[in-house]
């Protein structure tokens, strides 16, 4: 069996999805049935059952709130996947989190590979930054997937922020110096699941292929929608935001493709699918 928190986010969706599918046997306890800060409520929760992998898709994601709710964020980023991760060794299981591009501090400017040191900018990257440390401090058997700008049918994001701006606005502002990959979250699961599979545990990098700025990604989903508004690009700096943003954060997923078998998607194809999706949930 396995055990999937934060199931109602958009890459937990995806698994829930996955897995009915694929006819596995899972459990998706919500929020109120099982707090991952609280290792005494995760022993409690996790007491007779045979669980085999555990796969925490639970996430502090609001990383300009994070400056101001530094506990908060570190509790959902960093302990939290410890405990899961110490859990998972007494059962034997396998555990499965995720980290961010966010990590780096985006001055590369050419994709960052696993090796690549992480150099946090904000509360949200030192949180993710943290959590990877100590879920390999505590076990060995730990698959940790770093990804980057998911959008998916559940929970708000870049994506649908776009298309909802397009019907209320005449004229965008959209950044050109924020470049990584947007990472649809049903190709985020589907490829995690074939790379969880491999039994190659460590740390790997995962995103959809291609390189875009929230500019290019704005600007193509807009061609899509037939907006005819005005487009502009501006600078991060404009928007005065509490959290810094790395420059330029794509992720190599070189070496999961590798073990998969396959490569990543291109982000449009990836946006392509997810306005079909919409379409068909539409009807």
């Amino acid at each position: 069996m396995i055990l999937l928190t934060g199931g109602t986010g958009q890459l937990g969706r995806e698994f829930q999805n996955l897995f009915k599918k694929l006819g596995i046997e899972y459990i998706a306890p919500v929020r109120g049935e099982l707090d991952i800060t609280d290792i005494n409520t995760v022993k409690n929760f996790i007491e007779g059952k045979e669980i085999g992998f555990i796969i925490n898709c639970a996430a502090y994601n609001d990383v300009d709130r994070a400056e101001t709710e530094p506990e908060k964020c570190f509790a959902v980023n960093s302990l939290a996947p410890a405990n899961l991760a110490l859990e998972a060794k007494k059962l034997g299981a396998v555990f499965v989190t995720y980290s961010s591009d966010f990590v780096f501090d985006g001055w590369k400017n050419k994709p960052y590979t696993e090796s690549d040191i992480p150099n946090p900018i904000s509360i949200y990257s030192e949180s993710k930054s943290e959590g990877e440390k100590r879920v390999f401090a505590a076990y060995e058997k730990s698959f940790v997937i770093r990804t980057s700008w998911v959008f998916g049918m559940g929970n708000n994001n870049f994506v649908k922020s776009v298309i909802s701006w397009s019907k209320e606005r005449k004229k965008l502002e959209l950044v050109d110096d924020q470049v990584s990959s947007p990472t649809y979250s049903k190709d985020l699961a589907e490829y995690s699941w074939k790379l969880i599979n491999s039994g190659k545990f460590g740390l790997y990098h995962l995103s959809n292929d291609g390189v875009a700025s929230k500019y290019d990604e704005g600007k193509y989903i807009l061609r899509k929608l037939g907006w005819k508004g005005e487009l502009v690009k501006v600078k991060t700096s404009k928007f005065n935001l509490p959290a810094k943003r790395p420059e330029y954060s794509k992720l190599s997923s070189q070496k999961s493709e590798k073990i998969i078998g396959m490569k990543m998607p291109h982000w449009k194809n990836a946006i392509d699918r997810f306005f079909e999706e919409m379409e068909e949930g539409d009807q």
